[in-house]
């Protein structure tokens, strides 16, 4: 199994829920008030039979109009056409605005051929609960190409992939464990989306369940300690991706070589 991080930037949101492109080299947090700064990076994923994506992020473009997931991909040696897995932890707007792209004044599906494998009820949750976080514009495209595989609850997709809904961060967030030969991997997605969360015990205003959410990330931080887990991390400032270690009542990260 091989994975990469597909970094896509680094970014200020504030309540309007927009993602400002932020390098910290140029720009202060000062001119960004009540702010969050986050960093955005999906994953690609090969196993022994796929080529998956987790989590699309925000579908922005270089300054040469070209999809910066895509020009990841690229860079990390297979074509975007190839990804037939796209695995949805949930539809939040820096998650899932990058399912689609505009080319040529059309909106298409950034992987044309992979299945789009999302919880039902989240989908269902973000038609029926309007939302700045959800974006459904987004989701009637991925709806009108037959592309969406729907899951729900706790389960098995392949032989190799199983889901668990968690909650917490938004109603019906779900995290994935892929497994192939001796490698086993975790995305925690929002539960666990940087390895500094692990290191304080914290209730995050930004989460659904704040309490549910600081339950789960130290649930799985012990489990993937105890595995010995590849954690990977959507927004992490500095470790992608790493193993977890669990001591004294403290956690310790140790991050990944890229591209393993």
């Amino acid at each position: 199994m091989k994975v990469f991080p597909l970094h896509e930037g680094s970014y200020s949101v504030d309540s309007s829920k927009k993602f400002i492109p932020f390098d910290p080299a140029i720009h202060s947090p000062k001119d960004r008030p009540a702010s969050l700064f986050v960093y955005v990076q999906p994953f690609l994923i090969e196993t022994s039979d796929s080529l998956i994506v987790i989590d699309a992020g925000l579908g922005y473009k270089d300054d040469d109009g070209e999809l910066i997931i895509h020009k990841n991909i690229r860079q990390a040696g297979y074509h975007p056409g190839d990804v037939n897995l796209l695995l949805m932890s949930h539809l939040h707007f820096d998650h899932s605005a990058g399912m689609i792209y505009e080319k040529n004044g059309r909106h298409e599906l950034t992987f044309p051929n992979a299945e789009y494998v999302i919880n039902r009820h989240e989908w269902e949750n973000a038609y029926s609960h309007p939302s700045k976080s959800y974006r459904t514009e987004i989701f009637d495209v991925v709806q009108r190409s037959g592309s969406i595989h729907f899951i729900e609850g706790d389960g098995r997709f392949n032989d190799k992939i199983t889901y668990e809904v968690t909650g917490g961060h938004c109603e019906f967030h779900q995290v994935f464990h892929l497994e192939d030969k001796d490698e086993k991997v975790f995305y925690g997605g929002d539960i666990l989306p940087e390895p500094e969360q692990l290191l304080r015990k914290f209730k995050a205003k930004y989460d659904f369940d704040g309490a549910r959410a600081m339950e789960l990330r130290e649930q799985y931080g012990k489990q993937a300690a105890d595995n010995n887990w590849l954690c990977l991390f959507y927004h992490a400032k500095s470790e992608a991706m790493g193993r977890v270690e669990y001591s004294g009542d403290a956690f310790k990260v140790i991050g990944e070589q890229l591209g393993r």
